[in-house]
């Protein structure tokens, strides 16, 4: 029998157990499998003065050091990966091939940035003689991270990742829906070796524990993935403080469908990624849109595999795509897809949900949306496309942009200027032709507009959790002023 682990606070290398706690549903079941714990405020002042003392100890840690443990917790989360997966299906619903998956890149992120602990490179800047210009990274003090439940493992594995391994010591709060992923990456740390108070983990309130740790002193950088509203709420909560942060938010990607690819096989594609994490990804392809002579081929191959995508419990081996997370989300796109009938949107594939338990809901192919539809301007944020044809790539362009979002977008071509046109005319951080990938470990990972504010992953990943320190070096004491170090 499956099980589902022992839900713990994490501080200062300790587990530590509440009074209160709630509880944790299987989404595909509505069953109870866990007890989460309920972190009071005693308890988020212990875990800043482990994060205080644990800082200390780590910043002064070699690099080489730091990216040994990082790299030994990774390896630890791939040799446990197949008893990982299943908790994470329980708590979130994807699929059992997809909760492996998850395991593998969260390792993958930790694995890039324990390298790139070895790059934080300062630099010297060219000078006149008897003066010298250095500038140096330095790590930034104690993180305040808050993670989402659409990816349990993978996403806090990034906040982590980009604070220990620029010497950071951070604070987690994980969701409360999906915990287990969160325990396991603190447990590989634990198992690694990572000195006491470097990562420490909470869960509870959202809103208590952010409005209690954000105004802190000694937290110097706020790392939050969410919805748009939320990261609004918290940028302004740490403006207060000048307290830097790292925020990546909503989408509502779009998708552009060229006339000089196989709409067919383009279609069958989007399908099938759209049910991945039964779409609740915030880089998830959303909004398609078609050249005329290819639309009608595409929308009908998209409908066609979206109609055959097996819905079940992720446990089961013959499932594609799980139920979304809760029942708040079942209400959301129940209304979306009403919205849109209403208005004259024609309805391809789904937008019923099925009878029984579960928060199931179909993969939903909507087509000819009008642009007062809701769901042509808010992330629907489960397992519903849009599908509209447009005449040309500057009319799709435009209607890309349209929207104050600009995570990641999409393009199906084989032309050169095609590529070119949209890589500098589409507003979005992310940008992919033939793929439907947009984050991965070596690359930088970030929106634009109200998608957010810096980047995690690549060489950039790091940058936020730094601070850039300047060091003016005179060989002699200055006598009389100079200028930009000239000698008269």
């Amino acid at each position: 029998m499956t099980e589902y682990p022992d839900l713990k606070l994490f501080i200062d290398n300790r587990w530590h157990q509440t009074a209160e706690t709630l509880p944790v549903l299987n989404p595909a079941t509505e069953a109870e499998i866990g007890r989460l714990p309920v972190a009071r405020t005693s308890d988020l002042d212990l875990a800043l003065e482990a994060a205080e003392k644990g800082f200390k100890v780590w910043s002064r840690t070699a690099p080489r050091i730091r990216a040994q443990i990082i790299m030994k917790a990774a390896s630890l989360l791939r040799e446990r990966a197949e008893k990982i997966a299943p908790s994470i299906t329980m708590e979130n619903g994807k699929p059992l091939m997809q909760a492996r998956m998850e395991v593998i890149r969260g390792s993958e992120f930790f694995e890039w940035d324990a390298g790139e602990a070895q790059r934080l490179y300062g630099h010297v800047v060219p000078s006149a003689p008897g003066i010298r210009y250095t500038v140096i990274r330095e790590a930034a003090g104690i993180v305040a991270g808050f993670a989402p439940w659409n990816f349990p493992l993978s996403q806090p594995a990034r906040k982590v990742a980009g604070a220990l391994a620029s010497g950071c010591s951070i604070i987690l709060k994980a969701a409360e829906e999906t915990p287990a992923g969160a325990m396991h990456i603190a447990r590989a740390f634990l198992d690694a070796g990572l000195p006491a108070g470097v990562l420490n983990l909470v869960f509870g309130n959202p809103a208590e524990i952010s409005s209690y740790l954000i105004p802190q002193d000694r937290v110097r950088v706020v790392a939050f993935t969410g919805s748009t509203s939320v990261g609004i709420h918290l940028t302004e909560m740490a403006a207060r403080s000048m307290t830097p942060v790292l925020m990546e938010l909503g989408g509502h990607a779009p998708v552009i469908v060229c006339d000089d690819v196989d709409p067919v096989a383009a279609g069958v594609m989007s399908a099938v990624r759209k049910a991945r994490n039964s779409g609740q990804v915030c880089t998830s392809p959303t909004r398609f849109f078609v050249m005329e002579n290819s639309y009608e081929a595409f929308a009908h191959a998209f409908a066609a595999r979206a109609s055959q995508v097996r819905m079940g419990n992720g446990l089961d081996r013959e499932t594609e795509m799980g139920p979304v997370a809760n029942h708040r989300r079942i209400a959301a796109l129940d209304a979306l897809v009403e919205d849109a009938r209403s208005k004259g949107a024609k309805v391809l594939a789904g937008g019923t949900r099925p009878n029984g338990p579960g928060y199931f809901f179909p993969v939903t192919v909507l087509a000819d949306v009008p642009d007062n539809a809701r769901v042509m301007k808010e992330e629907p944020f489960g397992p519903l496309a849009i599908i509209n044809p447009v005449s040309s790539l500057d009319d799709a362009i435009a209607r890309a942009n349209a929207l104050p979002f600009g995570l990641a977008a999409y393009g199906f071509t084989h032309s050169a200027a095609n590529v070119d046109q949209m890589t500098s005319g589409i507003e979005a951080g992310n940008l992919s032709i033939n793929t439907l990938e947009a984050s991965v470990a070596e690359v930088p990972f970030g929106g634009v507009k109200y998608s957010g504010h810096g980047r995690e992953g690549g060489a950039e990943g790091l940058h936020h959790y730094t601070v850039t320190k300047t060091i003016s070096h005179r060989m002699e004491l200055e006598t009389e002023p100079t200028v930009s170090g000239a000698k008269p």
